[in-house]
């Protein structure tokens, strides 16, 4: 159930194992790079870090060359971009990761040319799942309708040795479920009312006046407003301010504009000054924390899994869906196929709320400290406190120190574990030393080594 990135990924390994597997999506597929009606951020910036580099490259091999070739730009860590976090400068030492910062719908278009030339798989398009067939011990298929035809129409049947929800962070999976008789799952949510509108500009004079690929400035508990400047693939740049909830970023040209005096630093309000708005400005609200707990104790059917934002949906400043989409079909494809285990239903829902779980503890973790934020996991637990104490220490020391920096990138980007931050070059810098400069205003070179 559904066309997206996760939907087409989970598509591609199911493949694998079966004799024939269907994607419905409500809308029809654009022809090349348009973005689809059904994904409201796709105005919006899109990165696609490491750990989503690496699953999909293991999944579509040569996926990203092709990425390249479509000219998606790729940005250096910290090198390559002027970033604020925390209230600091973060130093542009040499760069340890990269990120993607092309269009959402250039990717996706991607994913999709080469998972739909399988054979096995076909698409329904223009089609609605409006319920699932089955009961509580088993789901069997799923109920369409066709969105050009009458509504009032009766359903027609899809029936599924195995059903993917992968309709996004609007699934409609829970009450279905319920209505078979099943229990709908735990929703953990945390909602910090964050709110952002973005814009496409083409700047003219340079990038961002310096030796600069991007801009951005991260929202915390003491500076709510974040926003900055990405790459596209076409040489503009998408342009994001955010606010909390009462202060929503306007759509109104001029007041787009105006907004950026929020944030701690001129740089971009300048730069709008002088550069060119290529589309108006668009706004979106959605960005609540919600997790849904397919994984507890309750009656839970057969032949169904979530994934994507069906399963988790995280705040998008954090940037990390598209990556979790990749991640998690590689944990669908290592569960399917690991000869020690039956792959039951349970088990791959496990495996798959395990690849979302870092980027899950980030997010929430992040977004339980900011001002007014509301939901049943705001509170967490003991475990938590300790664990924000301690990156809060790390958050203050990576601007400036390399090594804490380096760690730090590598966790926020899904590449490595969180147990990086605890290396011992790291532990030793985290709790006994003091958090090293970093600079006093943007700075508008990357370090050059040994200068």
């Amino acid at each position: 159930m559904g066309g997206s990135v996760a939907g087409l990924l989970a598509a591609h390994v199911l493949a694998g194992h079966a004799d024939r597997v269907t994607v419905v999506e409500r809308d029809r597929f654009p022809d090349g790079t348009k973005a689809r009606p059904g994904v409201p951020q796709a105005r919006h910036p899109h990165v696609l870090l490491e750990g989503g580099q690496v699953a999909l490259e293991s999944l579509l091999p040569g996926f990203l060359t092709e990425l390249r070739a479509a000219g998606a730009p790729r940005v250096g860590m910290p090198a390559d971009m002027v970033l604020w976090q925390d209230g600091r400068w973060i130093r542009r030492s040499p760069t340890t990761t990269h990120i993607y910062t092309g269009s959402r719908a250039q990717l996706e278009e991607l994913v999709r040319r080469r998972v739909l030339a399988n054979p096995v798989i076909s698409a329904v398009q223009g089609t609605d799942v409006v319920g699932l067939l089955g009961d509580a011990s088993r789901v069997r298929g799923v109920l369409l309708r066709d969105r050009s035809g009458d509504s009032r129409a009766e359903p027609r049947a899809l029936e599924a040795d195995l059903v993917v929800d992968a309709s996004g962070s609007g699934t409609k999976a829970p009450q279905w479920l319920a209505a078979i008789g099943a229990e709908a799952p735990h929703e953990e949510t945390i909602d910090t009312g964050l709110a952002y509108a973005s814009r496409v500009y083409r700047g003219s004079s340079g990038v961002l006046d310096g030796e600069a690929l991007g801009y951005f400035v991260y929202p915390n508990p003491d500076q709510v407003h974040g926003g900055g400047a990405l790459p596209l693939e076409d040489g503009s740049h998408l342009v994001i301010v955010s606010g909390l909830r009462g202060d929503e970023p306007p759509t109104d040209d001029d007041e787009f504009v105006t907004y950026t005096k929020r944030l701690p630093h001129p740089l971009l309000h300048r730069w709008l000054d002088e550069a060119e708005p290529l589309t108006p400005a668009f706004g979106y609200r959605r960005t609540a924390n919600i997790r849904r707990r397919y994984d507890l104790s309750g009656r839970r059917p057969a032949g169904f899994l979530a994934t994507g934002d069906a399963l988790c949906t995280f705040n998008p400043i954090y940037g990390q869906g598209m990556a979790v989409a990749a991640m998690s079909a590689v944990a669908l494809r290592d569960a399917l196929a690991d000869p020690r285990r039956a792959p039951t239903t349970r088990r791959v829902l496990r495996a798959l709320l395990a690849a979302s779980r870092q980027a899950w503890d980030i997010s929430a973790g992040a977004d339980r400290a900011m001002p007014g934020a509301v939901g049943n996991a705001v509170a967490g637990g003991p475990a938590d406190r300790v664990a924000g104490w301690y990156l809060g220490r790390v958050q203050e020391r990576s601007p400036g120190d390399p090594v804490v920096g380096r760690a730090f990138r590598s966790v926020l980007t899904l590449s490595a574990p969180v147990s990086a931050l605890f290396a011992a070059p790291v532990a030793r810098a985290v709790l006994f030393g003091p958090p090293a400069p970093s600079p006093t205003e943007p700075p508008a070179a990357p370090e050059r080594p040994g200068a």
